[in-house]
């Protein structure tokens, strides 16, 4: 187990708060991520740091010897980051975003030289990312699933459309005809014999389009697996193939005949894209100044149309 510095940053506000409650609104964190720092500190040291009572968390012998010895490290160390991440010159905040990797390639890399504050970008799952919001080590997160911590709120600002993509070099004639025809089972075989392209975390969106289209789980392996949907995106560029993917990662390629857009699905599946953020935060400014970049580009791209190519 890795020590934590806000282990002792948590530790050292709940000594002299005498408070879980309180030492959560001074960190803008929820209480259960002050109980998870002060549990993940006591199984490190191996010792009980406080007595619980109905009133007051009451600091044991142990805790007494623990904070008269970090005391001085911790403070100097508050100003230390306070120097480097905020200082009094240039007024620079630094805030953590989590989102998925194609999300930031797409919609916030671009503007990330112009932000007049420091942002770290956090990529993984989205459970993940809800629990390190919900514990105070990210700011906000972009995701497609909204968590029930009672110390966040989501809003929602845009959708996904999941729909089925060709390379630009892919015949689709009779693909589109049997579509148009409501061959269903037949237009499903001519798929399963095609070369498919599919991230490992992706999967989950293949299978929902498939049952939701098709009425049974893809009984077929792609054939190639890539690192991300950008890579996907790029290995069918002009080439052969399809994938599942979102529209918004590939909407110039299918403006510029890289890729087709072969079927939206008689079942249109979208996802609704959320800001998840504490309800209590010092970043609200910061905060919603990304969150008006990525508005900014839903609307962009919500009035764009792309159109389906029939051969």
């Amino acid at each position: 187990m890795l020590l934590n510095f806000e282990w002792f940053r948590t530790f050292k506000t709940i000594y002299e708060t005498g408070s879980l409650t309180a030492t959560a609104q001074t960190l803008y964190i929820s209480q259960p991520g002050v109980s998870l720092h002060l549990n993940s500190l006591e199984a490190y040291v191996g010792h009980k740091l406080f007595d619980r009572t109905a009133r007051k968390m009451v600091p044991t012998e142990r805790a007494k010897v623990l904070y008269n010895y970090i005391l001085e490290a911790v403070n100097k160390l508050e100003q230390a980051e306070e120097h480097f991440h905020k200082s009094a010159a240039s007024g620079q905040s630094t805030i953590s975003v989590g989102m998925c990797l194609e999300t930031f390639q797409f919609t916030l890399e671009q503007y990330i030289s112009s932000l007049p504050f420091n942002i770290n970008i956090k990529f993984g799952e989205y459970p993940d990312m809800q629990q390190d919001l919900d514990h105070g080590l990210l700011d906000l997160i972009i995701t497609p699933q909204k968590g029930n911590q009672a110390n966040l709120e989501y809003k929602a600002f845009s959708k996904e459309k999941i729909v089925l993509v060709a390379g630009g070099d892919q015949d689709i004639t009779e693909f589109t005809q049997l579509i148009y025809a409501k061959k269903i089972n037949e237009a499903e075989q001519w798929l399963k014999d095609k070369i498919w392209y599919t991230t490992a975390a992706d999967m989950e969106n293949m299978r929902k389009f498939w049952h939701f289209n098709f009425n049974r789980h893809p009984d077929f392996r792609p054939n190639y697996i890539v690192p991300n949907k950008c890579s996907i995106v790029r290995c069918m560029n002009d080439n052969k193939g399809f994938a599942i993917i979102p529209d918004f990662l590939c909407r110039q390629e299918l403006h510029s005949g890289k890729l087709k857009l072969a079927w939206e699905g008689d079942k249109v599946m979208e996802n609704t894209l959320y800001f998840g953020r504490r309800k209590k935060t010092m970043y609200s400014k910061e905060i919603g100044m990304i969150e008006a970049l990525f508005e900014e580009q839903a609307s962009l791209f919500s009035n764009e149309e792309v159109a389906i190519e029939v051969i």
